[in-house]
């Protein structure tokens, strides 16, 4: 998957960055994101938390990233996905209901969660995601970004359902295939 062709001057928060280079770092070590760096041209690079840099280097890491481990692009987005939770629980609990599960935070990401990132820096534009409820026991989460990272969307899911100790009774289907637009994912509890 070439997403360099995708995405023209999409811009990235730079958190997303940061982030990465942490996943990286702990997955292998801090000369593997150094490495990376060079191999993608962005040698010297220093991603800025609060600044917005173009996507298309993000996905010029993660695809020699992925060249370099022999771990597909999607895999390496959902396991970079679930690292981010515990992050970003940390960065938005004051908008977490404490009594809010797996299933009550799929609920509200969008309209809290997406909305609290926006609030904190304009510039940031999460992805589009609608939730329908398909009972007490399902949820069908429809994924809309021009960046086509669901792989993320899916590891975040999966790292919410760790977090809150519910791995075993929540299962995370992919419905489409991963690399569109828009990608439905199904979750049951």
């Amino acid at each position: 998957m070439d997403n360099n062709s995708i995405i023209s001057e999409d811009k990235m928060h730079g958190s997303i960055f940061a982030l990465l280079k942490r996943f990286v770092e702990n997955s292998y070590d801090y000369s593997t994101w150094i490495k990376l760096l060079q191999a993608t041209g962005l040698e010297g690079a220093a991603f800025q938390m609060h600044e917005m840099y173009p996507t298309k280097e993000l996905f010029a890491i993660v695809n020699k990233a992925s060249e370099v481990t022999g771990i597909p692009n999607y895999t390496l987005m959902e396991q970079f996905g679930e690292s981010l939770v515990p992050d970003l629980l940390l960065i938005y609990s004051k908008y977490v209901n404490p009594n809010w599960r797996t299933y009550d935070m799929l609920l509200h990401t969008e309209c809290t969660m997406h909305r609290a990132v926006k609030k904190l820096d304009e510039r940031a534009n999460p992805p589009m995601l609608l939730v329908t409820k398909k009972g007490e026991k399902q949820l069908i989460v429809d994924y809309h970004s021009k960046r086509r990272m669901s792989g993320v969307a899916v590891g975040i899911i999966r790292g919410i359902a760790k977090h809150f100790h519910e791995s075993d009774t929540v299962s995370v289907t992919r419905l489409t295939a991963a690399e569109e637009e828009r990608v439905q994912i199904r979750v049951d509890f």
